[in-house]
């Protein structure tokens, strides 16, 4: 995984078929919302693909995706409040159009995903979420990023935070039931074994609301997904309020679209779907336009998480 400096400039190819992804367009005045509808509109309906899919949702039409609308620029709502964006949601309706049907989000607390896909809720959960042994035990992934944890703090870096050592003794924003919940308990209990103070693990339900913590100083850092980190740091109060601490991501790992384990036919149709657009151009084109191409991956697996 590419390292802070290499951010901006990295390029980890998904991979290129015969026929070439439409261009995204560049974000107007360097804005951080790319125009993606051009490469969208590319996406044709791949009747072997389709014909791959679970009845009840080929006859619906739609896949209801579960996820949590707050998390930049995986997916969060545009400016007028109700519309999804963001490079999971091109992903989503890419593989969507693929397999001939739309999407239909549901936004829910990230920490309710799991069981409202267990419970039917929705056919697939796509939210920047880890895919894990821990979580394979409940539900199955098909990968499509790669992403680690990382620290994000005040611009200037008025605690001298330089990696999750240096957090012992502070305080630490996350989102409640993520990841990065789980890393700062663990990294609090590392910093007392060492003698020093355990870091105050504050968990909200957004990153919105652990930026405030931290613009208000009440906490010191937040723990992060790389790109969302790095696109706060940019966008934010125009790239005045955050920075985030140079460093190879912790923990890194694969997202993973979740998926219920009873469900194997609906795996393997989004699996072969996605892999459909990373062979076309498709899948890299997207995370260009969103600034997050480090994170790409060339072969989309079936829960290699560890």
């Amino acid at each position: 995984m590419a390292g802070l400096a290499t951010i901006a400039v990295a390029a980890c190819g998904g991979g290129s078929g015969d026929g070439a992804a439409a261009p995204a367009a560049a974000p107007a005045g360097g804005g951080a919302v790319p125009d993606t509808s051009s490469v969208l509109a590319g996406v044709q309906k791949d009747a072997q693909l389709a014909a791959t899919l679970p009845p009840t949702i080929a006859q619906a039409g739609k896949l209801t995706i579960g996820s949590n609308l707050q998390s930049a620029p995986n997916n969060f709502y545009a400016a007028d409040g109700t519309t999804p964006i963001g490079y999971e949601v091109d992903l989503a309706k890419a593989v969507a159009a693929k397999l001939g049907v739309t999407v239909a989000y549901q936004d829910m607390a990230f920490g309710s995903l799991i069981t409202s896909l267990q419970s039917g809720r929705v056919d697939m959960t796509m939210a920047a979420m880890n895919d894990t042994a821990e979580r394979q035990k409940q539900i199955d992934f098909v990968d499509y990023f790669t992403s680690g944890i990382t620290i994000m703090v005040k611009k200037g870096n008025p605690d001298g935070i330089t990696g999750p050592d240096t957090l012992c003794g502070k305080a630490v924003a996350v989102v409640q039931g993520t990841s990065h919940q789980e890393f700062a308990t663990e990294q609090s209990a590392t910093c007392v074994q060492a003698g020093k103070g355990p870091i105050t693990v504050t968990a909200t339900d957004s990153d919105t609301q652990n930026q405030n913590q931290l613009r208000t100083g009440r906490v010191a850092a937040i723990l992060n997904d790389l790109p969302s980190a790095v696109y706060i740091s940019r966008t934010a109060g125009d790239g005045e309020f955050f920075e985030v601490v140079p460093g190879e991501p912790i923990n890194g790992g694969p997202y993973g679209i979740g998926v219920n384990k009873t469900n194997t036919q609906l795996t393997e149709a989004v699996r072969g779907a996605l892999q459909s657009l990373v062979a076309d151009g498709t899948y890299a084109t997207i995370l260009d336009a969103w600034g997050v191409q480090q994170g790409a991956i060339a072969q989309v697996g079936v829960n290699g998480g560890s």
